[in-house]
């Protein structure tokens, strides 16, 4: 089979197309032919050295933690899937050598997630870290919800910071579906029209003066939940526009790796900044933001493209250096990898 691989971190030139073995899965594994590859920030970022520091954990590396494609085996032990299901992937690389930029993958079957009939691969590459950190983000309000379904955020106001990027189209797609109001900050007209058509009710350019007041009229009484992904750039209008109570959801470190954040705003209204990781949040937030995404998917929810908010920016697999790039470039929409046809 084709694979991406590298032996060491670096820039996107350690990547390289090579000729491997299909594998295995072995007890509580699934194989997957996988069909559509998604890059996010956290597979240059890995690649790099940023999770894996000087060193890698295993000597050779295929990169990338989301993809969707159709199983292909199975392992022993291994219920509630088929050989033939259409299927979404997440955290394929993590604490595991092979991740997603390959023809075959095998993970543990609790990272294979059935996709709803109907439901393309593209749309099941682009959920994964995007959408699971949104589903986290808009759940760890200390009044709860705990789990997202329509109704489930009724009477309370979203932010999304960066509602253009991949996690900030899913973060306001599932926080609409769960019944939020919701604003998303934008720098731009034409990202004010992609958080416009993701389905953010109310968009304010961050960079404009009056922004605060902007996000006020709309929330005279603040908002509950900011989904944060540059605190060290946004402290100041975060603690300016939130709620008695409220939180602020950080999961990216933009801007910079460390934030001044105002004492007596926030003391005042008793605020919560909640970090937030994908890889260490605990395999019960992680099933259950798979049973949400899969409920918001059979609801139509999470569709991708320019007309849904999310553009799609497409690469062969032998392009996945590029692929990097682009992320890390930080191109405007989703990057996804033609790994093979679905036939």
């Amino acid at each position: 089979m084709r694979s991406i691989v590298y032996s060491q971190p670096g820039t996107s030139s350690v990547l390289s197309l090579a000729d491997r073995p299909v594998p295995e899965p072995g007890a509580g594994e699934v194989r997957v032919r996988v069909v559509v590859s998604g890059v996010n920030p956290t597979d240059w970022k890995a690649r790099q050295g940023g999770t894996y520091g000087g060193g890698l954990p295993f000597p050779e590396i295929t990169p990338n933690q989301d993809g969707a494609g159709i199983v292909d085996a199975l392992g022993d032990g291994v219920e509630g899937l088929s050989v033939g299901d259409h299927v979404w992937l997440f955290m394929a690389a993590a604490s595991r050598p092979t991740g997603t930029a390959q023809e075959f993958t095998v993970v543990p079957a609790t990272r294979v997630v059935p996709l709803p009939e109907g439901v393309s691969f593209d749309v099941g590459a682009s959920l994964g870290v995007p959408a699971m950190t949104a589903h986290r983000a808009l759940t760890v309000h200390e009044d709860g919800p705990a789990r997202l379904s329509p109704g489930a955020l009724s009477g309370r106001t979203v932010l999304v910071a960066g509602g253009a990027g991949a996690v900030g189209h899913a973060a306001i797609q599932l926080a609409r579906w769960a019944g939020a109001t919701v604003i998303a900050t934008i720098s731009s007209e034409d990202k004010a029209a992609l958080a416009t058509a993701a389905g953010a009710h109310h968009t304010v350019n961050y960079r404009e003066d009056g922004a605060a007041d902007r996000i006020r009229s709309v929330a005279p009484d603040g908002v509950d939940i900011v989904v944060e992904v540059s605190i060290p750039a946004n402290a100041d209008l975060d603690a300016a526009v939130l709620a008695n109570h409220g939180v602020v959801s950080m999961y990216a470190d933009n801007g910079g790796d460390a934030a001044s954040i105002p004492v007596r705003p926030n003391m005042g209204i008793n605020a919560r900044y909640q970090f937030l990781l994908l890889y260490t949040i605990g395999d019960a937030a992680l099933a259950a933001a798979a049973e949400d995404i899969t409920a918001a998917l059979r609801d139509g929810v999470l569709p991708v493209g320019e007309e849904a908010g999310l553009a799609l920016l497409r690469f062969p697999l032998e392009e996945t250096a590029a692929a990097h790039d682009a992320v890390q470039g930080d191109a405007v929409g989703k990057v996804l990898i033609d790994v093979q046809s679905a036939e």
